[in-house]
């Protein structure tokens, strides 16, 4: 049997790395120290809060001045009137100027003009409690019912509209604060 060169090297060097002898590390417990750190510091300071009584003064009864129960006046700490008010004149102010809600519509119906005028016809006397309209948008006329300020206000009266109109729908539109 005839063994190559590369084989007999290799083999030399497995023989050699496997008789290799290997350092034992020795560590004693004075080497090792534990880890301590005082983290008090970072440690979110709470202020003890102390409840104060609310003090009414009791309603005055008839009878004799030494018998009435009468109660020192107690201010609140935490008073945010005059920044409250502040906030709610300037709300006030912003919505003075306005005209408009968003707000949400049925459409009942959109097309022409005499196909309109039916559909309204219809929903009058098919649901009389709900006032309709016709809009005109050139070229289109639309057929819509009530005025809604959410969703949920308008699904009541769009389930009773999708019974006679199933292609109705509800869509979103501007409602004028002045009616």
């Amino acid at each position: 049997m005839h063994l190559s060169k590369g084989m007999i090297y290799t083999s030399c060097i497995l023989l050699l790395a496997g008789c290799k002898t290997t350092q034992k590390t020795t560590s004693s417990t004075s080497q090792v120290s534990k880890y301590t750190e005082d983290l008090s510091v970072w440690r979110p300071k709470v202020e003890s809060t102390t409840t104060t009584p609310v003090i009414t003064t009791a309603p005055p009864t008839t009878g004799a001045p030494e018998d009435r129960k009468t109660q020192p006046y107690t201010e609140a700490r935490f008073s945010v009137n005059r920044q409250l008010d502040t906030v709610l004149d300037s709300i006030d102010r912003t919505n003075l100027n306005r005209r408009y809600i968003d707000g949400f519509t049925i459409q009942v119906y959109s097309g022409r003009r005499e196909e309109a005028l039916n559909a309204k016809k219809q929903l009058t006397t098919s649901l009389p409690r709900l006032e309709s309209e016709v809009q005109f948008t050139e070229p289109i006329f639309r057929v819509k019912v009530g005025k809604y300020y959410s969703r949920m206000e308008a699904q009541q009266d769009y389930t009773a509209v999708k019974r006679y109109f199933p292609a109705a729908i509800l869509i979103p539109e501007k409602i004028s604060l002045s009616e």
